[in-house]
């Protein structure tokens, strides 16, 4: 600036002060500041972060605190940020407070909390739910009071009820057939056209579509209309209750499209074990509802028929006892992120008995298989890499023999430990009680009568041989700046349990790597955040590549979902750079295959256009208990790549809606559902994409951290899910517990999920 501008300036500034009487920042701002200043134990400037929130925003805060008497619904959320930015503001210094032992002014801030903020919530967009800041608040309090959660008498559970219907239809299979005509099979103009509605109706039975008369007239129904238990609550409140009987007879007349309906009365027949009637509502659904359009929790669409599909077929593969075959079904949909611009076109399949001498083949695994042909393509050149064959079926090769993934994600974290707080320690070289091994690793122990005692006959066995009983073939390790993978300790693993390692790169996720600080978050067309990552995947590249036990490298963990980046709003640049990179990996080592981890597939579209360097789809995926959906068929049409699954699983926890018993064996259902899809969708099966190539478990050990409270292991609800028990439980997804955390990191009680995996994976 010239003198000449300087003194106009300093003119400017005197004749009009006004203009420079410092204005009101955004409570997003300060909510940004307060969480910079907490890392950096900064009591003094937070304290002033808050006193600034409250005199900007306090009343505004509490006029809308007044307007209600429960949590916002999840659409009017955004109406009340500025109630719980201050409420947050006002947790964050009294969790600071609590951390520095100034427990009697903690307890202060967090009572203040939970009485003027009750129905507050904050959005943790690392785990992408929100959380109440009144239960946290008081999670802390009985923290500091010596007090846990746990020790709270458990919510008595509702007796499980089941859905026998009075009138449950006169065919086990309906022939659509016989009662209507398919017209424009496989078109976007599809439908079904009833011809005989009473003969329909008949065959289906009450509930299912179009027979919906039946139910009111059904005994059981006006009992329960007589017992008062379809008044309380809307029908999405009946999702998760174990009164199935209540949920069936409120989801039939439940104010949604029918084709919304049709899924989740699928679903309760699910839970009751009537197996045959869940189909019959899937096929329902997929005959006349096949372009329905629902809305997920985050406000994405989803399309139920797409989804019916891959449930009968999931119900069919594990209940061959039910003798069906269910062939030739699929629902495409062109744009499925733009339901405004897509295109749906329909094949309703056909649904059949199956023969005696189909049944003995089925038993045998004759048909189910077939020839894969001569190799046509090798996607890389080194000791390991994929084979496409005359099929367009893929596989992975390493040392030229078929090798599929049988994967782990392995992170065992004391309880107590948080990255939150800084305080999480590198498991590789954690030896916890001084005796020079490694502790998880080598001297987990099995709690096998469960009292949270080690006993002369529980042995140290060590994580690894677990691992090894179990038939895992690789871990999902990543490669930190904090905790950078030990190339001696892998070493030793390798040559003891020969475990692969997929060494993966966060690549500016959570701003690891790209020198961004979390609320800059990385910037993909930023050329020195650009430079930082390419070296430090480089250093990690430079110090593994010769190593026996790298399987393949990994970009990512589903950066196109945002968090402290901006994969999400700049797609094309995120995924030009994943190529930019991979093509300097493959520079420096060609004996190994790079892959991206995306979450789901959003973006897809993008990655096959941009990523031709890249040699595998990787992602994040939870649907459900059925599998991936569309996943592969949507990989191998738009990419063309192999494809495996970077992270799947489900909490063994399930709210109110089953008891701990119960929740273990639906999340071991649940990874059968979800292995069973892996593999037959993999080379040499018929009915899949043949592009599968295996998936990573989610996850080894239960994490107690990651509800905020790293020594409780939290059991509220966090974020919805496709799960069992219809919310993440975030803290519950091990295989293994950690009983009551006294005795970690090395106590270890297994779940049902891990004797399924040794079943179905040493098999």
């Amino acid at each position: 600036m010239t003198r000449i501008g300087i003194a106009i300036t300093l003119l400017f500034f005197t004749v009009f002060p006004v203009y420079v009487q410092a204005q009101e920042r955004s409570a997003d701002e300060i909510v940004r500041l307060s969480w910079e200043a907490s890392k950096s134990s900064d009591l003094k400037t937070l304290s002033g972060l808050v006193d600034e929130i409250i005199k900007d925003y306090g009343d505004k805060a509490k006029e809308m605190a007044s307007q209600l008497s429960n949590f916002p619904p999840r659409t009017k959320v955004d109406d009340y940020k500025i109630m719980s930015d201050v409420a947050t503001c006002m947790f964050i210094k009294a969790e600071a407070l609590m951390h520095q032992g100034k427990d009697d002014e903690a307890k202060i801030e967090f009572k203040s909390v939970i009485a003027q903020y009750p129905w507050a919530q904050s959005f943790d967009p690392s785990r992408g739910g929100y959380w109440s800041i009144a239960e946290k608040s008081q999670d802390s309090i009985d923290v500091m009071e010596g007090k846990n959660p746990q020790d709270v008498a458990p919510v008595k559970k509702a007796p499980r009820t089941v859905p026998v219907r009075a009138f449950p239809g006169t065919e086990e299979i309906v022939d659509w057939t016989k009662y209507g005509n398919f017209l424009n099979v496989g078109t976007s103009n599809f439908h079904y056209q009833i011809t005989d509605q009473a003969g329909l109706v008949a065959a289906l039975g009450e509930g299912i579509y179009p027979n919906i008369a039946d139910v009111y007239r059904d005994p059981e129904y006006r009992k329960a209309i007589k017992a008062g238990r379809l008044q309380d609550g809307s029908h999405w409140d009946f999702v998760n209750t174990p009164d199935l009987q209540a949920a069936f007879f409120k989801w039939v007349s439940a104010p949604e499209s029918w084709g919304v309906r049709l899924f989740y009365i699928g679903q309760i027949f699910e839970k009751a074990g009537m197996f045959a009637d869940a189909i019959k509502a899937y096929d329902s659904l997929i005959v006349n509802f096949p372009t329905t359009i629902a809305w997920t929790y985050w406000q994405t669409p989803w399309y139920p028929a797409q989804a019916a599909v891959y449930k009968i077929q999931y119900l069919l593969r594990i209940h061959p006892e039910l003798h069906m075959e269910f062939k030739g079904a699929k629902i495409h949909i062109l744009n499925p992120d733009d339901p405004n611009n897509n295109v749906v076109t329909t094949n309703p399949g056909i649904l059949r008995k199956l023969s005696m001498v189909e049944i003995i083949k089925r038993k045998l695994n004759i048909q189910q298989m077939m020839p894969l042909g001569k190799p046509v393509y090798y996607s890389g050149q080194g000791q390991v890499r994929f084979v496409k064959y005359e099929s367009g079926h893929w596989q992975l090769l390493v040392d030229n023999k078929p090798f599929f993934i049988k994967g782990m994600s392995y992170m065992p974290t004391k309880v107590g430990q948080s990255p939150d707080e800084g305080t999480m320690v590198d498991w590789m070289e954690e030896d916890d009680n001084h005796d020079g091994v490694i502790s998880a690793p080598y001297e987990a122990w099995v709690d096998k009568y469960g009292d949270n005692k080690r006993h002369a006959d529980e042995p140290a066995v060590g994580d690894f041989a677990l691992m090894k009983d179990m038939g895992v073939n690789t871990l999902r390790i990543y490669y930190q700046t904090y905790m950078k993978a030990d190339r001696p300790f892998l070493e030793k693993m390798y040559k003891e349990y020969g475990f692969k390692v997929a060494m993966s790169n966060f690549l500016g996720k959570y701003a690891i790597g790209s020198g961004a600080t979390w609320s800059q978050g990385t910037d993909y067309e930023n050329p020195v955040h650009q430079k930082n990552m390419m070296d430090y995947v480089r250093e990690m590249v430079m110090e593994f590549k010769d190593e026996p036990y790298i399987l393949m490298w990994i970009l990512g963990n589903e950066n196109n979902y945002g968090v402290a980046s901006n994969a999400n709003k700049k797609p094309d640049a995120y995924y030009k750079f994943i190529n930019e990179v991979a093509k300097m990996i493959k520079s420096i080592d060609p004996n190994h295959p790079v892959a991206i981890c995306n979450g789901d597939t959003l973006f897809l579209e993008r990655f096959a256009k941009l990523d031709p360097d890249v040699d595998a789809f990787g992602a994040n995926v939870y649907r459900g208990d059925y599998g991936f959906g569309s996943f592969w068929e949507d990989v191998a049409e738009l990419s063309g790549k192999p494809a495996f699954i970077t992270e799947y699983g489900a909490p063994a926890w399930g709210g109110v809606s089953m008891n701990y018993e119960q929740a273990q064996q639906a999340q071991a259902d649940y990874h059968k559902g979800n292995w069973l899809d892996i593999l037959y969708n993999s080379a040499g099966y018929k009915e899949g994409a043949g592009n599968s190539v295996g998936g990573m478990a989610f996850e080894w050990l239960d994490e107690w951290w990651k509800d905020y409270s790293p020594s409780i292991h939290d059991t509220k609800a966090d974020a919805v899910g496709p799960f069992p028990g219809g919310y993440y439980f975030e803290e519950w997804f091990g295989l293994f517990g950690q009983g009551d955390g006294s005795q970690s990191p090395f106590l270890r009680e297994p779940r049902k999920v891990y004797y399924t995996y040794k079943e179905l994976w040493k098999s």
